[in-house]
């Protein structure tokens, strides 16, 4: 009837509604090569700075009740090493990590982005499920492709260089000895133990974000989430995956160690851990791990955002 010359409507239709339900637009879609770069540059930064905390989980893990054990806790163990090493003794092994730490990143978020822009609806939004079964890919991904060989090293370099007599004379020199001792093998110990601990790291992870990230944005898929926000929430997704997963975190680094050679399969450790140590022993390093991992993962995601933002602007891929 609106449309009848000389007719004017008695009740028009107010603005707001109209607004309302106009299309907020589609959500800007991450190509999976910004996500590469980025994700290397948040990884390599990331390492750099929650090293000492890697160190001192991987040592109370390390040592074990038989031994007897040789640290009383976190701060005994920085003690130690500091009146040993110095400082720079908190840094040891930080090679092979950092060497690792900017492929795996860049391989996390680069199948990702790639996983998660098949799996977007019309407007560009990703549902929680979704996001767990991209992060269970991605956490895959890097298990297979960098995190165990480059854990496997880590944990036989700081196992080493707290021997009597260390034989590592730096990274190139443990890798070839490795390689010549045990074979291409002796670098991909554990990898069991390691994808299913970094699968269910990263479903964990990607599935708190998502969530959280969803419930910030609303109906506004477009929504700019400042780093502050970014930071908080990684933080509570790295919480969150830590106290869910360190078991396997646990059998994993003693798989990967020097003396892996004592157990049989993921399962075989386990079960020794479980008969010779008790319940408690899988939750070895916890503390210090919670403050890594939450740092960690924090520090990743601020940095990562920031640069993806940085790239969009100069590296037009629409």
């Amino acid at each position: 009837m609106s449309g009848l010359p000389g007719f004017v409507n008695p009740f028009p239709r107010p603005r707001c509604l109209a607004a309302a339900a106009a299309p907020l637009g589609k959500a800007k879609l991450t190509h999976p090569g910004k996500a590469i770069m980025a994700g290397g540059i948040a990884g390599g930064i990331e390492i750099c700075i929650t090293f000492p905390t890697e160190y001192v989980k991987t040592q109370l893990q390390l040592d074990e009740k038989a031994n007897p054990p040789k640290y009383k806790g976190i701060s005994d163990c920085v003690k130690q090493t500091v009146n040993g090493h110095g400082v720079k003794g908190l840094y040891r092994g930080l090679s092979s990590l950092v060497y690792g730490s900017i492929p795996k990143a860049a391989v996390r978020f680069g199948v990702f982005e790639f996983l998660s822009n098949k799996m977007r609806d019309e407007s560009g939004k990703l549902d929680s499920k979704q996001g767990l079964l991209c992060g269970l890919g991605a956490g895959v991904a890097e298990a297979v492709f960098v995190v165990c060989p480059m854990e496997t090293v880590k944990v036989k370099f700081i196992h080493d260089q707290t021997s009597a007599n260390p034989k590592f004379k730096g990274f190139f020199h443990g890798v070839k000895e490795i390689i010549r001792v045990e074979g291409l093998k002796g670098t991909y110990q554990g990898l069991t133990a390691t994808v299913l601990k970094q699968g269910s790291n990263q479903a964990i992870r990607f599935y708190v974000m998502t969530s959280l990230r969803n419930w910030y944005k609303g109906d506004d898929p477009n929504k700019a989430m400042n780093p502050l926000m970014t930071g908080l929430f990684g933080a509570g997704a790295g919480a969150v995956s830590v106290f869910s997963n360190t078991p396997l975190d646990v059998i994993k680094t003693r798989m990967q160690g020097l003396e892996a050679h004592k157990y049989k399969s993921t399962m075989d450790c386990a079960v020794k851990i479980m008969k010779h140590e008790g319940p408690k022993a899988f939750y070895k390093g916890t503390v210090p791990r919670l403050g890594r991992v939450c740092m960690d993962v924090a520090i990743v995601f601020i940095i990562y955002e920031e640069v993806v933002k940085v790239l969009n602007k100069v590296w037009h891929t629409d």
